[in-house]
């Protein structure tokens, strides 16, 4: 059967411009943490669909763990002012503690 990643790997290369299959993919590699392959498809994911908060918030979690707050700052921002626009309060709360922690 193999393991998420190769699945979600395979439908990736069988459909490369599918961003739910990217972003289920970016989350196996995390958990796997294998940060620096998830990254990319995460950054596709927030390309493609400029309203789609998740994806941001994961790949600026992973730019936090991975010490690059300065990049993550600006992505966080920006899902920030997603959860606040689509009324998303949980995400909101936790964007802004993540802000505040970065700019402390």
């Amino acid at each position: 059967m193999g393991s998420r990643v190769e699945r979600f790997a395979a439908l990736v290369q069988q459909h490369p411009k599918d961003e739910r299959f990217r972003f289920s993919l970016a989350q196996a590699l995390a958990v796997e943490e294998r940060g620096g392959e998830a990254e990319a498809h995460f950054a596709f994911c927030a390309a493609k669909k400029p309203d789609w908060m998740m994806p941001r918030i994961l790949l600026g979690k992973l730019l936090l763990v991975r010490g690059r707050a300065d990049e993550a700052r600006p992505i966080l921002e920006e899902a920030l002012q997603l959860a606040i626009e689509q009324h998303h309060e949980d995400p909101e709360h936790e964007l802004r503690d993540l802000l505040a922690e970065i700019r402390a």
